[in-house]
């Protein structure tokens, strides 16, 4: 899919990682976030014609990602927020539905005086007016527009739909100037497994097309398995017109955060701002959390096994945010993280009469975990394996987290199982049930779809002092949390389910709408109505994903705060102070802030990525 990020940043030009650079590996999905400094500020362009991601399937984009705001962005905006730490808006996420759709109405207001309305000037300048317009708006808390812009254009090299973003781009180069615009071009090297020779042609090829559209590349990134030998890059160099100093090997790594030290010692920074003639502002990398994870990662031994319970379990970037706040979770549990994904649909008697050997897989793998997560979702297909997952976990005593239909799902399963209201269920799935715990919400549209569910940041106060849930959060009366849902927990049955034992120990501020659920007998049983996974960072895991896998590690106990109330960050601190490792402050990333610089002018750093490189 092809893509485009911009991505802006101010202040003295403290290289704390790098930002852009985006790439599979067999082993994991690599966006590589951080880039030149402190302040910044972000957003992608998609060519669908889609307004936004919202109406999606997982399996066609992956995950649905949820900003504050509400927008439903790119699962690229979430890899960007999680490593920079950022709240974007939903205007950083840019398709050519929003540009169509804002070009239409300028027309239709008689804004273009009666000219014919063309992809060139009109779009193209609509694009390039979008860009610099969001470049200009602050999300990293701080004042005042950035210094950098950097703009992540992926995609393959001739995709049709690529390009008025490719011409609009080519404008824009040649309007700035020299010194304020590098490009970097990400390309694939694959290497032959038989003789292991690496081909260079492909590069060749990418590097020609993209020249010929109006772009020319100041640094390659060449995606490979294997560093890239001497003779390869003067190759590279002597077809594509480019230094042997500004090509750079992006090679297979052991986990993600050996990728910001990767690019540092092919010094990448370097080439970067010379190109942008910023080498005065510059100071040295600084990545000591980098590497202080980057040892920790490799040094697990001790798995933890998640049972990942979802109808989307074919594509794991369909759980992308998910998995990655498992990661962070099980990194400062100091534990190997094993996801055994389960496909819900395995786990029903229909399979079990089907296929008898995916159902008794499925529950082999669900039985041998240390804990269960159900995540989000839409549709009747597969609800009964997850409902018989809920079941599984509370009878036999096994740290589950349910998130939103996860959550919906242990309401229906508590009602039948242990409330023996037999036909409980959601009118998502049972219109006319007539015992409907889960109901659509008030203000929800049942004729349109995008855009019309409960979304972005919402506040959820506790109810219940004495509860997992609120001493995770560090004892606080509220937080807030990013939502996507269209049903909730019934409020006409809240108090039918309290007097059965399951505790409703989070609530919105109208006290009518069901946020966090609980039973306080079991280890960790806990089902929330938002989604913790989009805001959980690598310095600062979700801390409902860290109660699940210090459960399932058996762990709680040391991660749960004191009876002083200390948050479970510091939990965090010393875990990753563990063998040798310098502490992080207060269990945050380190950050160092500089004065602005003193420059009037736009530096403009962009990144292309060609020759069918997943993003």
């Amino acid at each position: 899919m092809y893509s485009c990020t911009v991505f802006t940043i101010r202040g003295s030009l403290s290289f704390r990682g790098f930002v852009g650079f985006k790439f599979r590996t067999a082993a994991d999905y690599f966006s590589l976030e951080n880039v030149l400094v402190l302040d910044q500020m972000f957003s992608s362009i998609d060519p669908y014609l889609n307004t936004d991601a919202g109406t999606m399937s997982p399996f066609e984009h992956g995950e649905v990602f949820v900003l504050d705001d509400g927008g439903e962005v790119d699962l690229d905006l979430g890899n960007y927020e999680r490593f920079l730490d950022l709240k974007l808006t939903r205007d950083n996420n840019i398709t050519t539905g929003k540009i169509y759709q804002s070009v239409i109405n300028k027309e239709r207001k008689g804004d273009y005086l009666g000219k014919t309305v063309q992809v060139v000037p009109h779009i193209t300048d609509a694009i390039q007016e979008w860009i610099e317009r969001v470049a200009m708006i602050p999300v990293d808390g701080l004042e005042g527009p950035a210094d950098v812009c950097v703009i992540e254009l992926g995609g393959t090299i001739g995709d049709i739909e690529s390009m008025p973003f490719i011409e609009a781009l080519g404008q824009f180069s040649y309007r700035v100037g020299p010194g304020n615009f590098c490009l970097v071009h990400v390309s694939l090297v694959p290497v032959l497994s038989v003789v292991g020779e690496q081909k260079t042609k492909p590069t060749q090829h990418s590097v020609r097309g993209l020249r010929g559209l109006g772009l020319t590349p100041n640094i390659l990134a060449c995606r490979s398995a294997k560093v890239l030998d001497d003779n390869v890059k003067q190759k590279l160099s002597q077809f594509c017109h480019v230094p042997v100093a500004n090509i750079v090997t992006l090679h297979d790594v052991s986990n993600i955060w050996h990728i910001p030290l990767l690019l540092r010692d092919q010094k990448a920074h370097v080439a970067i701002l010379k190109t942008l003639d910023l080498q005065s502002v510059a100071r040295e990398p600084m990545l000591e959390e980098w590497t202080e994870r980057a040892q920790i990662f490799d040094t697990l031994q001790n798995p933890v096994r998640i049972a990942m319970v979802g109808k989307y379990t074919g594509l794991s970037d369909s759980y992308l945010s998910v998995l990655k706040a498992l990661l962070h979770a099980s990194v400062a549990c100091r534990r190997k993280l094993v996801v055994d994904w389960v496909a819900s649909t395995d786990l029903e008697e229909t399979t079990a009469i089907e296929a008898p050997e995916a159902y008794e897989k499925a529950w082999g793998l669900l039985r041998g975990a240390h804990g269960v997560l159900v995540p989000g979702g839409f549709g009747d297909r597969g609800v009964q394996g997850k409902i018989l997952a809920a079941k599984y976990a509370r009878e036999n005593n096994v740290p589950y987290l349910g998130i939103c239909l996860g959550m919906q799902i242990a309401v229906i399963e508590f009602a039948r199982s242990v409330m023996n209201l037999t036909e409980a269920n959601s009118t998502e799935f049972e219109p006319d049930t007539k015992t409907p715990c889960v109901i659509f919400m008030p203000e929800g549209s049942k004729t349109h779809m995008g855009a019309t569910m409960r979304l972005g940041s919402r506040r959820t106060y506790f109810t219940t002092a004495d509860c997992k849930s609120a001493k995770l959060y560090g004892n606080v009366n509220h937080v807030d949390e990013r939502h996507r849902h269209r049903y909730e927990v019934n409020p006409d049955m809240v108090s039918q389910f309290e007097r059965a034992g399951l505790q409703f120990v989070g609530r919105d501020e109208t006290g009518k709408r069901m946020e966090i659920i609980e039973l306080p007998s079991h280890p960790f049983f806990v089902g929330v109505q938002f989604h913790p996974e989009f805001k959980s960072r690598p310095a600062k895991p979700s801390v409902l994903f860290l109660g699940l896998v210090a459960a399932a590690s058996k762990q709680l106990d040391t991660v749960l705060p004191n009876a002083n109330g200390n948050h479970v960050a510091n939990h965090i601190t010393r875990q990753l102070s563990a063998n040798g490792c310098a502490p992080l402050q207060n269990g945050h990333a380190k950050k160092i802030i500089s004065n602005g610089v003193a420059n009037g002018n736009g530096k403009y750093l962009m990144n292309g990525n060609g020759n069918g490189v997943h993003n």
